[in-house]
This record gives C-alpha cells, structure tokens and sequence, in this order.
C-alpha cells in the first residue's frame, strides 16, 4: 500500500504538481498502525488530476476531492484549498484553492491529523503535530471554540480519536466541546452513529463513554443508559441497551436482532428449545446483557442433538412413503413434532426410529 501511494505521488509530481499522504494513514504508519485508507492532498485541481489519471472520477468536485484507482488501490485526491464561513456546523459555504500545503492543513480538526509524507517517504510537519503524537494529545489546529462551531462532528470526532488512540483531550479541548456540545443536535443520527459505533467498537470502549459522560455529552447525544454498558458488551447489545430506534438510525437486520434478544432475556439461554429456535448468536447476545458464561452457552449449543431441521435424519418424500400419502400440511406439521421430541431427547435421531415414531403416530389404515 505504501509503495503503490508514493509511486501515486511521484506521478503527479513528475506532471509539475506538488503531492503528499496527508492525515490518518501517515498518523497510523507512525504508531506501528496498519492502515488502509490513504488521502492525498495536491497543489493540482479537480481538473487537472483527471487530465493525469484519464480514468478518474469527480463525486465530490465542489470541495476538491477526486477519486482515482491506481495499481488497484482507490485513493481519494483532494486539492489544497481554503475554507470560506462555515453552514450548519457541518460544511463551508465556500473553497477557493490554494497552492499552499501549510495553509491548507490549517484547515484540518487536530494537529495529529496534519502529518504527511512526501514521495520520499519523508515526514513533514508543518503544525507540530509529532509532538502531541508523541505526547499522546489531542489539539485542536486552530481555536477550539471556533473549530467545534465550524464543524460540531469534530466534537465526537475528538473523543473517538482520544478512545481509539487511548490519547488525552486537551484541557482546552475539553472546555469547548462542553461550551459546543449542544450543536450536536445539529447532526444527523446517520453521522453521529457513524463516530459513536467507532468508540463503541474500540478496545478503550469504557474510556470513550466515561468522556461522553464527563464532557455531558449524554444528554445532548440522548444516551441515557451507559452506565449499564461493560466491556463485555459487542456493539449490538450496546444499542439494544440504549434502546434508540426512535431517533437513530437501525437496519432492519438490527431491529430483528434486538427484537429477538428482548425476547430471549426472558427465556432460558441454556434450554435446548431456545438455543435451537434463537441460534447461538441470539442466544450469546442474551447471556451477554444477562452476565452469563459465554462457555456454558456455546457448550449446550454444541451438544444440541440436531441445530436445524436438515439435520433431522429424515426427509419429506421419506415421511409421504412411510404413511402413502400425498403432499400435504402435515408433513410440515410432523417435522415439528419431530423437532421438539428430539430436543427434548424424547426420541433419538436416527431414521429406523423416526420412521417407527411416525407409523405408529401418523399413519391411518
């Protein structure tokens, strides 16, 4: 990936532009972190990179951004640009384009984000970001006041930043996210669910919610239910939790999920029947919220005689001979009374005795 991008960066170069890896992939390389997502920033327009990169591709023209597939890697080229007044705490009104790298990375959330590298493999600094990377800060590029009021996601931004990278906030940072937290409201769920899944899902998961609590951002974000949330918790059982599909948004997937997770902290996690009507995932998110052994769990699962109706040593067209008759809804309701005898160890899954069960039960002369 390294190689692929500085080769990307020689070639814009070699066409008379300036070019260089700028933010998280160059903050990551330096922490030994493995990252996938490289941006480019350039002295070079829109224009003038899709005449380099014949094949690339304009989704984001009106801030600069170009999206280019080089050596099969896609990359995100974007070109030094100023920022004019900002609009609903979220995005400027304007850009102009600049050809000035120090001034355009002035523009940038936090001084560990203003790290780039040149096609040498160089590290430039222009804003003394390595040294709050060394320190494990998190600062703010300009006044943090005014940067939070420009773009109020940097708020949620900073403190998964501070949890992802098990960093401090600044105690400036701190006091303006407070005096800003109420633009939260501002963002759509869509966004906010974007950074707090990110702070959900790292491994720092309690310092990330501690912050949201101290910052008061709770209230403001209408999660009024984390202190319930322990490290055990996957991302799941943490919205299920919060209990928020009224307001954020859930995929049908999530609203299922949860659904059947409420149903089964009501029920017996270690019952054959619920861990075969559930499944072990259901069964697992259950035990999860209620504090039970994740092993007892996946132990009674396995020794489940059967875990689907396939694995009932007996087929549909076998029980229409067995009993000579023509399809009909019995067979289905067979198949049932077969489920629950096995998983009750009523009756052994083999196919002599399945057939004997159902003679005996089902067949009429």
């Amino acid at each position: 990936m390294l190689e692929t991008s500085l080769n990307l960066l020689k070639k814009i170069e070699e066409n008379g532009y300036e070019a260089y890896i700028v933010g998280g992939f160059v903050r990551d390389y330096l922490l030994g972190v493995t990252s996938l997502d490289v941006d480019i920033n350039t002295s070079a327009t829109p224009q003038e990179i899709k005449r380099i990169f014949k094949d690339a591709c304009l989704p984001n023209e009106d801030y600069g951004s170009v999206t280019v597939i080089y050596d099969d890697v896609r990359f995100e080229i974007t070109t030094y640009r100023k920022d004019f007044e900002y609009i609903d705490n979220r995005r400027p009104s304007s850009i102009e384009y600049i050809d000035d790298l120090k001034e355009d990375l002035k523009r940038r959330d936090f001084t560990i984000n203003t790290l780039c590298m040149n096609s040498k493999g160089k590290i430039v600094d222009h804003l003394n970001g390595k040294i709050d990377l060394d320190n494990k800060l998190i600062v703010c590029v300009n006044n943090s006041f005014i940067s939070f009021s420009d773009d109020a996601l940097r708020i949620l931004r900073a403190i998964r930043f501070a949890t992802v990278l098990n960093f401090k906030l600044v105690n400036d940072v701190k006091k303006n996210i407070i005096a800003t937290k109420g633009l939260l409201k501002n963002l759509s769920y869509n966004r906010k669910k974007e950074e707090l899944n990110k702070i959900f899902t790292s491994n720092n998961l309690l310092l990330g919610i501690s912050l949201i609590k101290e910052l008061q951002l709770d209230y403001e974000l209408e999660l009024y239910d984390l202190d319930n949330i322990t490290n055990e918790h996957d991302l799941l059982t943490i919205w299920l939790l919060i209990d928020k599909k009224e307001v954020y948004p859930y995929t049908k997937n999530e609203k299922n999920l949860i659904n059947q997770i409420k149903k089964c902290l009501n029920l017996d996690n270690t019952n054959n029947n619920v861990l075969y009507h559930y499944g072990l995932f259901v069964n697992l998110e259950a035990a999860i919220i209620k504090g039970l052994p994740r092993k007892i769990i996946v132990d009674k699962y396995n020794e489940l005689p059967i875990k689907s109706q396939k694995d009932i040593d007996i087929t549909g067209q076998e029980i229409l001979e067995f009993l000579n008759i023509l399809p009909s809804k019995i067979v289905k309701e067979i198949f049932v009374d077969l489920e629950n005898k096995i998983l009750s160890n009523s009756l052994i899954n083999e196919k002599d005795i399945l057939k004997k069960y159902i003679i005996s039960k089902y067949k009429t002369n």
